[in-house]
């Protein structure tokens, strides 16, 4: 014998009807057919008596969509005297509904038992259509309405089957009757009046698992429109995966915090004849599953990640409370006799407070009521008037062997807090089966996904980037990061999505990714850059691992770090003036990184590519002391020394190195030293020193008139007009077999940048191209500096730069 149930999507439709009858079809052994409402008929009838309730004749209205939905079905599906029969039993059972909504209507009340029996002519007008089609189909299939074999009684306002009848009877039935299939409405009951009653949510699954444990069923398929329990929610989870075997226990627990694939009360009848229940997919028949069983699994030790949307956490506190007993009895008392259901309860070892929650639907309720019940103890100064949260979600990890094995809520509450999701309370059973954990509503799909990644998808980390500026360099990473995605999700098991992109007039977001080939068209789609509007989105998104890009050099863009590191978002930049900005500016920054344990990386701010802060930071963390650096900090303007000479003039030169993309767009800002300025300030920052760029020494070689200049066009002007000051440096330097280079030098706090006449034995003296050089000279490398050497400037070497620091933050 098998017992076998479909949900409400198996029957919403023509179509899914004859799935369901093929599904039938297949099964040799004899079985019951649970059949829920059709696909969204209990929403119309429960619609339908609350405006007969409210008056309006508009309940007839939701009354004829009923009848509508099962007439297509029949004009679809049957033919003849079958159809004929069909709609002539639609017909009466619907006008027994519309006898009764009058009835609430002429009244304007309807009781429990008369809603509840209104509810159940989705289930009745079900199954006598689906075994009118089977029928149709010359399926040897049999009737019987549940209202006459499933019986109920009341116990403080909720209805609980009576297992004895219900079992005399359900045996009486099946004992004079013989059959091959067996079709029957779920959730609907009689009560011990012999009146229409039902068995509430997740009623049809209980039906089957009833019926399954009375005849002790060989086992109970629940089909339905998903492919089994998953590891989380796949609406919210994208890499959600199927659990193929799970325990009774771990099953209960999961779908007691939110997993809607089976309800909590639907197992323990089947638990106790260890009948295994299979969950099916009506429409992707030939998937596995899952089976629930006693069997307990060697797989891994989370089984699953289910959550509870909307709770409100109330809490009890005061001193009175300590060392006295009988307060958690006297709350739960007040919630228990006021029908609130206390989801998680969790006390304080202090005895000084007690945290429950609850649905936010009973939160008014239940304030009240503790509120009235604590009333001489609040007036007593014992305890203080209970405290209301709301907007919160539970989120709970589930499994039977987090009893042995230790570090699971560890891992947990870490990954939780490295993503900045803020644990209200916590709680975990005495059976060690579930860690629970309330977080802010906004933050469950977030939690969701990290939980899962953590536990379940170990082997690959999934980075969501932002990037404002896709110019030169942002355009050239993003450019790498396509060309290395595949091999970065194979070799480093990251696999790094762009979500939102920037320039200075559009911006767009994609939160399935945006392609390096899309660029272009997705700016084109996008809507007009508002920097402010750019930092809501991302928030708002709240996606776990999380990366802010800046590929600017944007004043105000700077200004915006502090926002994104206060809501855990990295933040890689190139940027150079939020780090060389006041000494304020740059700790307030590097604090808000430590204390939202948030990355804040800027390793292109000095040397593009090149590693020259991180061996830095190396350094001093390994304990040795900084004494002196000198160094080439500037790709263009060592280029654009490195190739002047008595053939070119040096406005030449400097424009060559504009349009290859060594200078900024605007060259004055090289060739006044200002960058490399704040490059040397950067790395004595770094060096732990309170330096202001007013206190770098700026040893300028342009003059005024060219430091002055309005724009580009003024420069060469100017430069031109200078060429015979630029000749008589280079001669000078030449005369002595000297090469011109500019060198920042920090030395004893003090730093310094300008143009100097490098001797041949010096180690700058070869460097070539727009190359960089940084010696370091501390109390370890004393005589012989440790040296950074390589290319120093252009888009390339530095979109691989911002590209290497993103990879340490995948890292950590």
């Amino acid at each position: 014998m098998i017992v076998i149930k479909f949900g409400g999507s198996s029957v919403s439709n023509s179509k899914n009807i004859e799935r369901v009858l093929n599904i039938i079809k297949s099964k040799n052994n004899p079985c019951v057919v649970v059949v829920s409402a059709v696909g969204g008929v209990t929403n119309l009838l429960n619609e339908s008596s609350v405006l007969a309730e409210k008056g309006k004749k508009s309940y007839l209205n939701k009354v004829d969509l009923v009848e509508k939905k099962h007439l297509i079905i029949i004009k679809k599906l049957l033919s003849g005297s079958i159809k004929e029969s069909a709609i002539n039993d639609m017909k009466k059972l619907v006008s027994k509904l519309k006898k009764i909504l009058e009835g609430v209507f002429m009244i304007g009340e309807r009781s429990i038992q008369t809603k509840d029996s209104i509810l159940n002519f989705g289930e009745l007008l079900s199954y006598q259509l689906l075994h009118s089609v089977a029928i149709q189909k010359n399926i040897d299939a049999k009737k019987k309405n549940t209202e006459e074999l499933i019986v109920t009684y009341s116990e403080k306002k909720n209805l609980i089957f009576d297992y004895e009848k219900t079992k005399f009877l359900v045996k009486n039935y099946f004992k004079k009757n013989k059959f091959k299939f067996l079709i029957v409405p779920g959730f609907v009951s009689k009560n011990s009046n012999n009146k229409p009653s039902n068995l509430g949510r997740g009623g049809s699954d209980l039906t089957a698992s009833l019926l399954a444990n009375i005849l002790n069923a060989d086992k109970l398929e629940i089909w339905t429109d998903v492919s089994g329990m998953y590891t989380a929610n796949p609406n919210l989870v994208k890499n959600a995966k199927v659990i193929p075997e799970i325990s009774y226990n771990e099953a209960m627990e999961l779908s007691h915090f939110g997993a809607k694939v089976i309800y909590p009360p639907t197992i323990q009848p089947s638990t106790k004849k260890n009948i295994p229940i299979t969950i099916k997919n009506t429409f992707f028949p030939n998937e596995k599953g899952t089976i629930i069983s006693k069997k307990k699994t060697k797989e891994s030790v989370v089984r699953g990640i289910s959550h509870i949307e909307d709770i409100s956490l109330l809490t009890l506190e005061g001193s009175g409370m300590i060392g006295v007993p009988g307060y958690s009895q006297k709350l739960l008392s007040v919630l228990s006799q006021n029908n609130i259901n206390v989801i998680m309860i969790t006390q304080a070892s202090s005895e000084h407070s007690i945290c429950i929650g609850i649905n936010s639907s009973d939160v008014e309720l239940a304030k009240n009521k503790i509120n009235e019940r604590f009333l001489l103890e609040i007036k007593s100064n014992l305890i203080n008037k209970v405290k209301i949260e709301k907007n919160k979600s539970i989120i709970a990890l589930v499994g039977d062997k987090m009893k042995n094995r230790q570090g699971i809520s560890g891992k947990m509450f870490l990954t939780l807090g490295n993503n900045n999701i803020n644990v209200k309370a916590i709680s975990q059973g005495a059976s060690e089966r579930n860690i629970t954990a309330v977080i802010e509503k906004k933050d469950v799909k977030k939690a969701l996904n990290i939980l899962h990644e953590a536990f379940f998808e170990e082997e690959i980390k999934k980075i969501h980037l932002f990037i404002i500026g896709i110019g030169n360099v942002g355009g050239k990473f993003i450019e790498q990061i396509s060309n290395q995605k595949q091999y970065l999700i194979e070799k480093f098991r990251l696999n790094i999505n762009i979500i939102g992109i920037s320039n200075s007039k559009k911006m767009f977001f994609s939160s399935d990714g945006i392609l390096y080939e899309n660029l272009n068209n997705s700016l084109i789609k996008g809507e007009k850059t508002d920097l402010n509007e750019f930092f809501m989105r991302v928030k708002k998104l709240n996606l776990r691992n999380s990366v802010f890009i800046d590929n600017t050099a944007n004043n105000y863009v700077a200004s915006t770090y502090t926002k994104y590191l206060k809501n855990n978002i990295g933040v890689v930049t190139c940027n150079k003036i939020a780090c060389s900005d006041n000494y304020e500016n740059y700790i307030k920054l590097k604090n808000l990184s430590k204390k939202y344990n948030t990355p804040f990386l800027f390793e292109t701010n000095v040397g593009a590519g090149l590693p020259i802060i991180d061996t830095l930071n190396h350094l001093i963390a390994s304990g040795d002391k900084i004494n002196k650096i000198q160094a080439i900090l500037s790709g263009s303007l060592n280029f654009i020394f490195n190739n002047y000479n008595t053939t070119r003039s040096f406005k030449d030169v400097v424009y060559d190195a504009m349009k290859k993309g060594y200078t900024e767009p605007d060259p004055k800002i090289d060739l006044s030293g200002v960058d490399v300025s704040r490059k040397i300030l950067i790395l004595a920052r770094e060096c732990g020193h309170k330096v202001e760029l007013e206190d770098v020494v700026n040893y300028k070689f342009l003059s005024d008139d060219c430091l002055n200049s309005i724009n580009n066009d003024d420069l060469f002007k100017n430069l031109l007009k200078n060429e015979k000051h630029f000749k008589d440096l280079y001669n000078k330097a030449n005369d002595k077999n000297c090469k011109l280079k500019y060198v920042a030098n920090y030395e004893n706090g003090l730093a310094s940048v300008g143009l100097n006449e490098i001797e041949k034995y010096h180690d700058f003296y070869n460097i070539e191209g727009s190359d960089n050089i940084i010696l370091f000279y501390t109390d370890r490398y004393n005589e012989r500096p440790l040296i950074v050497k390589g290319a120093g400037a252009g888009a390339e070497v530095t979109a691989s730069g911002i590209f290497a620091d993103l990879i340490r933050i995948s890292k950590n």
